[in-house]
């Protein structure tokens, strides 16, 4: 599915086939920013728990070093192959440094793969934890290529900011949903939706990041 969107973009791009002239930026930007919302939240969403726990270092190691190793190495392919400077390889390498979790979801539970030492859990967990560790590598390099030095702190606020505002959520939800009688699936994945989207303009309005 990755490629045929990839080909799409090809296809109907400036550059492809049929040289479709596009300048909208802030709607390319708006578009990807709602994407990436509901990629990073049903990433976590879609985890279990029960199944987690045994695992969640393991999945963190992977998640986080596995990032930043496949950006070093696409940033370095980028800067000495396609002679980019070091910033813009850097950054295509944060943009590329995770994986698609969509797909590791598919390809494991559509083939129902039975592998060893518990691998399929530690490849659900890792897939869908990585996409904030290339999040925040994206931000810092954009934010250094703009030169600017406030890196470290705007990396502390957001995270800091981005926690604070996704835990009060979580709870509230999940309170506000144990309460509500006799609430049908549906209403219950909107109530989850809304809480996802209000956490995310609340933390955004206050210069977090919900990771």
């Amino acid at each position: 599915m990755l490629l045929v969107f990839i080909s799409l973009g090809m296809i109907f791009g400036e550059n492809g086939i049929f040289k479709i002239p596009y300048d909208n930026y802030e709607l390319s930007r708006d578009i990807c920013s709602f994407a990436l919302i509901y990629i990073i939240f049903f990433g976590g969403f879609g985890t279990n728990l029960s199944m987690a726990r045994g695992i969640i270092k393991k999945s963190l190691i992977l998640s986080s070093l596995g990032v930043i190793f496949t950006s070093l190495l696409t940033g370095l392919f980028a800067h000495y192959v396609l002679k980019l400077d070091w910033y813009s390889s850097l950054l295509i390498g944060s943009v590329l440094g995770s994986t698609d979790a969509a797909s590791v979801f598919a390809i494991l539970r559509s083939h129902k793969l039975n592998l060893k030492e518990n691998t399929a859990s530690l490849l659900e967990i890792e897939s869908g934890s990585n996409d904030p560790f290339a999040y925040v590598l994206t931000i810092a390099f954009l934010t250094l290529s703009k030169g600017s030095l406030n890196l470290p702190l705007l990396l502390f606020k957001q995270v800091c900011f981005g926690l604070a505002v996704g835990y009060i959520f979580a709870k509230v939800s999940r309170y506000i949903i144990r309460k509500v009688n006799n609430i049908d699936s549906g209403m219950s994945m909107a109530l989850i939706t809304a809480s996802m989207l209000l956490s995310y303009s609340t933390s955004e309005f206050i210069g977090g990041m919900i990771i």
